[in-house]
């Protein structure tokens, strides 16, 4: 029988009980046709968009129908007897594993190709019943109280009915409990916690006391010295107490990854005791009975749980959330420092990134010569690509070690500064209008700074480039962009090639870039690689234990920003021999190298070009230049916003602040204001 064939849904309850109950008996008892029909015909189209479902048909047949009320219940009775479902309370939902791209791709392998369980456990029922993960949604949808009513109908015996029973409801519950406990305890103790939380090194793990206080409730409960927990039960309170510690275990460990840093392993590690212990929290509290009618309570509970933890076992969304949080916090509280010294505020400041632009417009126009010199050499795709990826890498580590500017580097690290206005804001309960206008202020001296940082690059990048280009001409008597000048020049007008898209592309690699230097620094601070540098016994008798230290101390600071602009530069260098290999349009635009390729093209053409093409070249320069600076800020502020879970739709309302701020002070969104 195929159990998901399409039907036509039944007009009413009657139908489906006439359908599958005849002469007094279910026609296929063993099987789940009945149950999934029964389901079906209450599950809505669009589960997200109804208020409630209602079961109140359904208690009224029953009422109506006695024959139909026992036979129906001794159906689910007999088709849930002896379910074990311990197993889908200690994993369902929860990370089995410290590697995320592992979880990633199991969960979408889950997705495609839904795991099976054994046929004599409650997963496979719920599996076969209750497959759609929406299902949960108009479960919760309907009143309690007619949950209680059909409960009581259908004369369903509550969980705490027999605790000594191998496969009884509250004896799984409780196998799972001290599973969880037992996981909890042994990752607990592992090296990389224990480092991420100092402060417990001279106390008693709090979740081998959370353990051992569960197995003392699981013995009275088995050997029937009390039936279920009372509120007030000594044990039961210090096991609320010892789960406490154990919250605040996990919250110690991420408050000071921002002190030692975190690597994804870790992460995950506590991420996983933080998803059991919500696990533990809820399962406990299905013990507990205050008054008689709270048997019933709790069972329902535990179904309505089941039933959830089984639709959202697989979900990708849920972990990657969680998974990313705290690891893009971290990587964008770095890149908020950083990016404090991209912004400008007074006059001075201002101008001295209009010098340190023109710094990197000056290595920018050799790299734009030099690349042209590397396209002349005879070698595959892969050689363009690495000595196309050279020569930017060293280019941009150059620029970065001078303290020189780069345009279009500042927004991927300045966004997070940017939040920390709004996120300090939400923190001290300033109105809503003052914390976004605090932003506007802060963006207009961003968009200033990458202002002048454009200037600065282009108006150096381009007779920087020309000097060169003539110099070369002058002493070898070779034009080297004789016969490319159409390209370089095409390159860059946004009506014969794709120079936006290009830009876009750039404007990733930008962010990217900044992801990588957060990155690399929480890293190498939580694997101490500074202070192992700085108490190297080598270095320190070779060097001096002076020298070593600043040399540590060089490295902590630079060291992101060096492998940021090592990758920068590989994603440059790369993208366009990768588009060939793939037959796919692709490579980067960048406002510099645009300047200083327009005039090595002009160059190449003798100067005798159009005004139109002059004219065109000079709107891809500010669309380039635009384009990167948007896409690169636009994917930052999003993780940024991402990682203090700041609600997305918070940009609407900076970008009407910035807007009204622009209009009142349009000058200072390109020059400091007068003070």
């Amino acid at each position: 029988m195929k159990l998901f064939r399409k039907q036509n849904k039944p007009s009413s309850i009657s139908e489906i009980f006439e359908k599958h109950i005849v002469n007094n008996e279910v026609l296929f008892p063993n099987d789940f046709i009945f149950l999934y029909e029964l389901v079906a015909y209450f599950r809505p189209e669009k589960p997200t968009k109804i208020k409630s479902i209602t079961l109140i048909d359904l208690v009224a047949f029953f009422i109506e129908n006695e024959n139909y009320r026992v036979i129906f219940s001794e159906y689910i009775k007999n088709l849930l007897k002896d379910r074990s479902f311990s197993r889908l309370i200690s994993d369902a939902g929860i990370i089995q594993d410290s590697d995320f791209v592992y979880e990633i791709r199991k969960r979408i392998s889950l997705k495609i190709l839904p795991y099976q369980p054994e046929k004599q456990t409650l997963e496979y029922v719920l599996n076969q019943v209750f497959y759609k993960e929406t299902d949960f949604i108009w479960i919760n949808k309907i009143p309690f109280i007619e949950l209680v009513e059909l409960f009581e109908v259908l004369q369903f015996s509550d969980i705490f009915t027999s605790h000594k029973e191998k496969k009884g409801a509250l004896s799984e519950v409780m196998y799972a409990l001290g599973i969880i406990t037992q996981r909890m305890s042994g990752r607990a103790m592992e090296t990389s916690i224990i480092r991420m939380v100092p402060e417990y090194n001279h106390l008693e793990s709090p979740f081998l006391g959370l353990e051992n206080e569960f197995l003392e409730i699981e013995k009275q409960l088995r050997n029937e010295d009390i039936l279920y927990v009372e509120p007030n039960d000594l044990n039961y309170k210090q096991l609320i107490i010892l789960h406490k510690q154990c919250v605040d275990f996990v919250k110690q460990a991420f408050k000071n990854s921002s002190k030692y840093g975190i690597t994804m392993k870790v992460n995950q590690s506590l991420l996983r005791i933080r998803q059991q212990l919500a696990r533990v929290e809820i399962l406990l509290s299905l013990f507990v009975v205050r008054e008689s009618q709270d048997k019933t309570v709790q069972s329902i509970n535990l179904a309505l749980k089941l039933i959830e933890y089984n639709c959202y076992k697989n979900n990708i969304k849920k972990l990657i959330g969680e998974s990313t949080q705290l690891i893009s916090y971290e990587i964008t509280q770095h890149t908020a420092k950083t990016g404090e010294h991209y912004i400008t505020e007074s006059s001075n400041e201002y101008l001295k990134m209009f010098k340190g632009a023109l710094g990197g417009g000056f290595i920018v126009g050799f790299l734009c010569v030099i690349k042209v010199l590397m396209s002349k050499a005879d070698t595959s795709d892969f050689g363009f690509a690495f000595i196309y990826s050279l020569n930017y890498s060293i280019g941009f580590t150059l620029i970065y070690l001078f303290g020189f500017t780069l345009a279009t580097k500042q927004p991927a690290m300045t966004a997070s500064t940017l939040i920390k206005v709004i996120e300090e804001g939400l923190k001290s309960n300033e109105k809503a209008s003052e914390k976004h206008k605090a932003f506007a202020h802060l963006f207009a001296r961003l968009f200033r700074s990458q202002f002048i940082a454009f200037v600065g690059n282009v108006i150096l990048a381009f007779p920087v480039a020309l000097l060169l280009i003539w110099l070369i001409d002058l002493s070898t008597g070779i034009n080297i962009t004789d016969t490319k000048w159409h390209t370089l020049l095409d390159d860059i007008s946004p009506i014969k090639s794709a120079a936006i898209f290009h830009a876009c592309i750039a404007g990733v690699f930008l962010f990217l870039s900044g992801i990588i230097s957060g990155n690399v620094s929480n890293k190498n601070k939580h694997n101490q690689v500074y202070y192992r540098i700085q108490e190297n016994p080598f270095l320190k008798r070779t060097l001096g234990i002076s020298k070593t230290a600043k040399l540590a101390g060089w490295l902590e600071e630079k060291w992101p920003g060096i492998v940021s602009n090592l990758w920068f530069g590989v994603f440059m260098g790369s993208t366009h021999s990768i588009g060939m290999f793939l037959g796919l349009n692709l490579d980067i635009r960048h406002i510099t190298f645009a300047s200083g390729n327009i005039a090595l093209g002009a160059y190449g053409a003798d100067f005798a070009i159009t005004l139109s093409t002059w004219l065109w070249c000079l709107i891809g320069l500010v669309l380039i230049g635009f384009f990167n600076f948007i896409v690169s800020f636009a994917l930052s502020l999003g993780l940024a916003l991402r990682s203090r879970d700041i609600p997305i739709f918070e940009v609407f309302s900076l970008q009407k602040s910035v807007w009204s701020h622009f209009k009142q002070y349009p000058t200072h969104f390109f020059f400091p204001p007068r003070k």
